[in-house]
């Protein structure tokens, strides 16, 4: 029969705790073995780091070796050196004594680096010097090309989000580049939020744009790269103008000025306030429905920057709303939104120089060149083209002088399958002639037959519907405060634009990736077979009121994606994504909207009477202006 024994509980009369071993005057037959006595002890806690089996970063050790690599091992282990000396390993001197070192081996002079005959001094080619004495001399004349353009007022705009301050080296090269030693970020801007969350939403999804574009996002499953099923034209509206192909002509030395538009009106009108779009979703044309800008805008947003949000309302019948908000800056152009060097906001600068270039200021500055070009090369109302229904925001009682801008709206249906149909309002800008090239010449060899000579010759093949935008150039030294720029960091348009265009596009798909994907979206969302797109620059770089035309490109939009790396299958992909997040949502309102410092866009569910305040606000401003105006 197995026996239990009762474990050994030392007994402390005098105290809390165990006895000290004097005065341990307890006998038991299964008292154990005092194993750890005379042990040293290392006291521990929870927060100290833990230390190696074989530990080589102590004081001593660090002070040898790398001279960086010492600094930060020695700095580290400086507090932990003197704790637990009693592990560490102590050597007998004793001992040591009886070793001595042996080394045949030629003793290298303080000062060699790499090597080399004694003194520090090692052999360096002719040619090696010639060629160190050349870079330098480059060096020295950059750097007083810097300072003079510094001087002229030629700079580098710093960049705020990506510079780093202190430090030696780094990506930029010397002291304060991008990275280095010792960097700490400075001038971050922490952007706000296109619209405030407010506590009464209710998050419904988060979309990695960075993962999604990877197809490593747990919702790339729901990913539909697939093109639309059938296109089905619905309804026209509108009239286009003829093209003006004397703008095919311009350049840097024959520069056209822009003109200010004052007659033209434009409706960027959102989607639920389209008559049309409300007429077909009456008919039950369409289970969603959306505008092109607002179609394109998602399908091209994993390359935005700045926050933005969209409204959508879901209706007990299952139809989809893609909307904007009226108080938002959605119809507002970008400038620079993907470069390196974005403009920065103006902060607590008063100049004036600094306003004209901020990101607002150039905002509004690019809508309004984007549509003074639009209405500029179009021939006037002789070449006129009507559709069959007019424009249907144009109020004819209430123009006042006005007229509407040359745009033709076009309705599509476009059947994205298991049962979604889309129906969009797309916009076109003109009509340009198709230009075929053909061979028409031939020439005459001695016995020989005619044969035919490649010469190019343009042959009319009838109009072709074209889109129009605007770029405007932006130099980010046109701040005042701006740093000398690197060589190569800016591309001047009047240098470059004749005879380097390819350069200069390619600087703007960096600069301004996001908006021209929406443009190209644009126009093959509406079926354009053109797409002009003008080059407009400053007539002075202080001056944000006066611009000039440098020249006018034409492209083909399939053309144009793939030179962007832009699928028409991933963007249509993209938008399916949206539909069916929210399609398995119940009836309400929801709110699109991208993180303000990271590419990540929310779906929150909001409550039905959400912006519903504002505009009802502005409505009253508008009635009180009004009445204002009658008395």
């Amino acid at each position: 029969m197995a026996t239990f024994n009762v474990p050994y509980v030392t007994s402390n009369t005098s105290s809390w705790g165990p006895p000290a071993k004097e005065d341990d005057s307890s006998s038991s037959t299964n008292a154990p073995v005092s194993r750890f006595e005379d042990l040293p002890y290392a006291p521990f806690g929870r927060s100290d780091r833990l230390g190696r089996c074989a530990d080589f970063t102590t004081q001593s050790f660090a002070r040898t070796g790398d001279a960086t690599a010492g600094y930060f091992r020695g700095r580290t282990t400086r507090n932990d050196a003197n704790k637990n000396l009693e592990f560490q390993y102590k050597v007998d001197s004793e001992e040591a004594k009886e070793f001595q070192l042996v080394d045949s081996s030629n003793v290298r002079a303080a000062g060699a680096q790499g090597g080399g005959p004694p003194g520090g001094k090692r052999f360096v080619p002719q040619a090696r010097k010639r060629a160190q004495n050349a870079a330098r001399m480059r060096q020295l004349n950059a750097r007083r090309d810097n300072q003079n353009n510094n001087a002229a007022g030629v700079g580098r705009f710093n960049q705020p989000q990506r510079t780093r301050a202190g430090g030696r080296g780094g990506r930029g090269g010397g002291r304060g580049g991008f990275g280095g030693r010792g960097g700490q970020w400075r001038d971050r801007i922490d952007r706000q939020a296109s619209v405030s969350v407010r506590p009464d939403w209710r998050r419904v999804e988060d979309i990695d744009l960075g993962k999604l574009s990877k197809g490593t996002s747990p919702l790339s499953n729901l990913v539909d790269n697939s093109s639309p099923k059938g296109v089905e034209d619905l309804a026209f509206a509108g009239f286009l103008d003829q093209y003006n192909d004397q703008y095919d002509k311009v350049s840097t030395r024959t520069p056209a000025p822009l003109k200010r538009v004052e007659t033209k009106e434009f409706y960027p009108v959102t989607t639920t306030d389209d008559p049309v779009i409300e007429k077909l979703a009456i008919e039950g044309k369409g289970t969603v429905f959306a505008t092109d800008a607002i179609l394109a805008h998602l399908m091209t947003c994993p390359r935005s920057i700045y926050p933005w949000d969209i409204v959508v309302q879901k209706l007990p019948t299952g139809a989809l709303f893609f909307d904007k908000r009226d108080a938002s800056q959605f119809d507002y152009l970008t400038v620079h939104e993907t470069s390196n060097t974005p403009p920065a906001p103006l902060g607590n600068r008063d100049n004036e120089e600094d306003q004209i270039n901020t990101p607002e200021r150039l905002s509004l500055e690019a809508t309004m060149i984007n549509q003074n070009f639009t209405q500029q090369i179009l021939r006037s109302q002789k070449h006129r083209s009507n559709f069959d229904l007019p424009n249907p925001f144009w109020d004819e009682e209430d123009n006042d002088g006005m007229e509407p801008a040359s745009v033709a709206y076009r309705y599509r249906k476009f059947d994205l399958g298991d049962g979604v149909q889309l129906v969009a309002r797309t916009e076109l800008h003109g009509l340009a002639k198709d230009n075929k090239k053909v061979d028409t010449s031939k020439i005459a060899l001695p016995g020989k037959k005619k044969k035919k000579k490649q010469v190019e010759v343009e042959e009319e093949q009838g109009d072709q519907y074209m889109t129009a935008y605007a770029l405007n150039e932006y130099d980010p030294s046109y701040a005042s405060n701006a740093p000398p720029a690197r060589p190569g960091t800016t591309i001047n348009w009047r240098e470059k634009l004749d005879n380097q265009p390819g350069a200069v596009l390619a600087s703007e798909m960096k600069n301004n990736s996001f908006k021209l994907a929406k443009w190209t979206a644009q126009s093959m969302l509406a079926g354009a077979s053109q797409m002009k797109i003008g080059f407009v620059s400053r007539i002075n770089p202080k001056n944000a009121y006066e611009h000039t035309v440098l020249a006018t490109q034409t492209y083909r939009p399939a053309d144009f994606a793939s030179q962007m790396t832009l699928e028409m299958g991933s963007m249509w992909g993209i938008f399916r994504l949206f539909v069916k997040l929210l399609s398995d949502q119940p009836e309400g309102k929801y709110v699109i909207m991208r993180d303000p410092n990271r590419a990540i866009v929310r779906i929150y569910g909001v409550p039905m009477e959400t912006f519903e305040e504002s505009d009802e606000e502005s409505e009253e401003e508008e009635e009180d202006e009004e009445g204002a105006a009658e008395e």
